[in-house]
C-alpha cells in the first residue's frame, strides 16, 4: 500500500483537486494498485471547510466530484504515515520541509515533478484570478497525476 498526501496552503483548491483527479486515475486506469491518497493544507484557515466552490464546479465539467472532500491541515502523523507528500508550490514546499523531521524530508516533494519535460514547477494558485487559474491548476493535475500514476506502475514511486 502507497500513502500519497498532496499539499497547498489552505486545501479548498490546488490540492483537493490534485486528490481528486489522482482518485479517479488511479481507479480508471490501475484499480490493481493499492493506494491510499489524501490532501490538506500548511495552513488553518479552512478546516472542516468543502473545496472551493469554483474548484468544485471546473473539477466536475470534467468529471471529478470532491463534495465529500474537507479541508484539513498537515499533522506531524502525516510525515511517518505517507510515503510521499507533494506540495503544490515551493512556499509549501518550504514549510513541509521545515515542520517535518530530518528522516521524512526525501518524501517531500513538488508534484509538478511528475510532469516530465515540463517547464513549471508550481502549480498556481488559483484563489484570487479568474475562471482560467481553476482550469489550469486541472490540466496540471492531470498530467502530473499521469506522470505519477505511470512511475508507480514502473515500481519508481
Amino acid at each position: 500500500m502507497k500513502r500519497i498526501l498532496f499539499v497547498c496552503a489552505g486545501n479548498i483548491c490546488r490540492s483537493p483537486t490534485a486528490e481528486a483527479v489522482f482518485r479517479y486515475f488511479v481507479a480508471q486506469e490501475a484499480p490493481e494498485l493499492e493506494v491510499e491518497i489524501d490532501s490538506a493544507g500548511v495552513g488553518s484557515w479552512h478546516i472542516g471547510s468543502p473545496p472551493d466552490q469554483r474548484t468544485q464546479e471546473a473539477a466536475l465539467r470534467r468529471g471529478y466530484d470532491m463534495s465529500a472532500q474537507r479541508a484539513r491541515q498537515v499533522a506531524m502523523e502525516d510525515f511517518t504515515q505517507f510515503d510521499l507528500i507533494l506540495a503544490m508550490d515551493l512556499e509549501n514546499l518550504a514549510e513541509l520541509r521545515r515542520r517535518g523531521p530530518a528522516q521524512a524530508l526525501d518524501k517531500i516533494r513538488l508534484f509538478l515533478d511528475f510532469i516530465e519535460g515540463g517547464d513549471l514547477e508550481e502549480v498556481p494558485d488559483p484563489y484570487y484570478g479568474g475562471e482560467n487559474g481553476f482550469e489550469q491548476v486541472l490540466d496540471l493535475a492531470e498530467q502530473a497525476a499521469q506522470g505519477l500514476l505511470q512511475q508507480m506502475r514502473d515500481g519508481k514511486v
